[in-house]
């Protein structure tokens, strides 16, 4: 899973990035090539050209991810996210999609059809996200921009001038906090803001940076340099981090405590529902849509939900009368979430675990996979000052090709992280999901960056859980506690479907959705109550999972029964990761083309 509060956990060798050059133009032969139409010669370039202005906004408003593909004088720099930028942004990705919504697609190759429609998907996502006021929303229930920033400080330091990159990027932090602050203002005047009971708690993620100067994780570049920089380089970049941190980041994250505490989080609004904001039905709509990838209604997904949670709800009893539980459901799942024996001790034994079930994940890929990525992974706690209110795990990309990929583990409240969820998780947020899907992504050189380094939820989400259904294939879940933790995350994407589209278009309270999660999964109440209010901050994008599953699913029964005996797995799972993320309409057609060559 994924934050669209962190695009930089999205980001993986970013450093083996290469601009695509346009189609070239310099002679009447490659103008025009024998036996194809001028027309189509036109469209394709047109095609590119837009792919490459597209790419250059890009670079544009991001100057971590221009820096890295070569442009030295992004160093040191922080988005600007000024009115006049972030208006200036929109008006061009709006001029984009105009244009590209001009092409003749039909004289387009399938590789180039497939290139424009997923970045008419990406551009009808911002200009829309703009329309909506996307940007006056920095925040979420987990965390918010005050929390992702601070990742400035876990950057490269080699050379003497990447610590006054860094240092630029220390004074430049307080201008970032105020237009932050600029634009939760006019949330708040507009009444598009969370909902207030999701921020409970809030401020606990700023107060945890305002620790004195030589505490602060932004100080940690300068505790350990490079052994060719002098003792006097060295008191020199430290005291100059020290007075900036004192001087620049701690008021600033002061500031933005007095402004969240005082006027924010009591001036929240009280409705829950995306629904209320607004445009909000037309909103919410919206986000249905993008994040299933398809023309689904909220009732449709909510209807799908119900359907879901009902089959695999019979699953989970047969595993409680298998075990001979003496106790009905509600029974069971207050078994599990009270009895230590299901628990961890430590956050080290937590860890381990999830290392133990990572190398037997590791071990089981070449039966499933013809192509593995060349990227390792490791393992990591969720950054303390963000864990209490973060979800139970998630994978964080690099944004360097000398550094590997991470697989969070939430060790905040151990007496609520059911050993039993493990494998599950592990499957999902590492391999065969998370990490062997974006990374395997990264590595297809041939596609354009803008979808190199680009996330579909539906199809990635939707991979990860069928990572997650992968696993009993091969192998995994011989404990009967293990199997109902599965069938319980398995569940609790089902069952995102129903709260998530009750409380957006139908009316649902916050209690209504909590109990509806609490009385059909084995998840910890702590665990229940950060998803839903996960679910309230973020409307539609629990959706993608379960919907991608079920369509990822329904495609390999399609090759299974046209295919038979001829039926590859490891094939077929090359097939859907060939083309990276993609629309689940895009991914209908892969499969149906590789039935077809399967059968040639």
């Amino acid at each position: 899973m994924y934050s669209r509060l962190a695009p930089c956990l999205l980001l993986v060798s970013l450093s083996a990035c290469q601009l695509q050059p346009s189609a070239p133009t310099t002679s009447p032969s490659a103008a025009h090539p024998i036996g194809v139409p001028a027309t189509k010669n036109a469209t394709s370039q047109e095609l590119q050209s837009i792919i490459d202005d597209a790419w250059q906004v890009r670079l544009d408003f991001d100057p971590e991810l221009a820096y890295a593909l070569g442009d030295s004088a992004a160093a040191g720099k922080l988005a600007n996210l000024s009115p006049q930028a972030l208006a200036l942004q929109a008006q061009r990705q709006q001029a984009l999609l105009t244009r590209l919504q001009q092409l003749d697609s039909a004289v387009l190759t399938k590789d180039e059809q497939i290139n424009a429609q997923i970045l008419q998907y990406q551009l009808q996502n911002s200009v829309d996200m703009y329309r909506y006021h996307d940007h006056y929303l920095p925040i979420s229930a987990e965390s918010g921009f005050h929390a992702y920033i601070a990742s400035i400080a876990k950057g490269r330091f080699a050379q003497a001038q990447d610590y006054q990159d860094y240092l630029a990027k220390l004074q430049a932090l307080p201008n970032y906090f105020v237009q932050q602050t600029y634009w939760l203002k006019q949330g708040l005047a507009a009444g598009i803001t969370p909902a207030k009971v999701v921020l409970t708690g809030f401020e606990d993620s700023i107060s945890a940076f305002i620790v004195p100067a030589e505490q602060s994780g932004y100080f940690k570049p300068f505790t350990q340099y490079p052994e060719h920089f002098s003792p006097q380089q060295q008191a020199q970049l430290t005291a100059q981090g020290l007075e900036l941190i004192r001087s620049s980041v701690l008021p600033a994250y002061r500031a933005y405590f007095d402004f969240m505490t005082q006027e924010y989080i009591p001036g929240a609004r009280s409705s829950i529902a995306a629904s209320d904001l607004p445009n909000g039905k037309d909103f919410y709509e919206n986000r249905v849509r993008y994040y299933t990838t398809l023309p689904m209604t909220a009732d449709e997904v909510h209807q799908l939900g119900l359907k879901e949670v009902k089959r695999i709800r019979a699953e989970m009893q047969t595993i409680i009368d298998d075990i001979g539980f003496e106790g009905d459901f509600d029974a069971f799942l207050h078994f599990l979430r009270t009895d230590p024996q299901f628990y961890p001790q430590t956050a080290e034994e937590l860890l381990k675990e999830a290392a133990y079930i990572a190398k037997q994940a590791d071990a089981i890929l070449p039966r499933y996979f013809g192509q593995l990525p060349r990227m390792p992974y490791g393992i990591q706690q969720v950054p303390a000052e963000i864990a209490p209110k973060y979800t139970t795990g998630r994978y964080s990309g690099s944004s360097r090709d000398d550094e590997p990929g991470y697989y969070w583990v939430n060790t905040y409240a151990l007496d609520k992280r059911p050993l039993y969820e493990m494998e599950a998780l592990t499957l999902h947020e590492a391999v065969p999901g998370h990490h062997l899907q974006i990374s395997l992504n990264q590595e297809l050189t041939s596609l354009p960056n803008f979808r190199r380094y680009s996330y579909i939820s539906a199809f990635g989400e939707g991979w990860g859980l069928y990572a997650e259904f992968l696993g009993l294939e091969a192998g995994f879940y011989q404990d009967p506690y293990s199997n109902f933790g599965r069938l319980t995350y398995e569940m609790w994407r089902a069952a995102r479907l129903v709260v998530d589209t009750g409380m957006h278009a139908k009316g649902w309270s916050r209690q209504q959705a909590l109990d509806f999660m609490a009385s059909n999964t084995a998840l910890s109440m702590h665990n229940v109550t950060t998803e839903i209010d996960r679910y309230i901050s973020w409307p539609g994008q629990a959706l993608s999972y379960k919907v991608g599953e079920l369509t990822i699913k329904r495609l390999r029964h399609q090759a299974e029964t046209a295919l038979g005996q001829d039926f590859d797995i490891r094939a077929f799972h090359d097939a859907v990761l060939a083309n990276g993320s993609v629309p689940m309409s895009v991914l209908e057609a892969q499969i149906e083309d590789f039935i077809a060559a399967q059968k040639g």
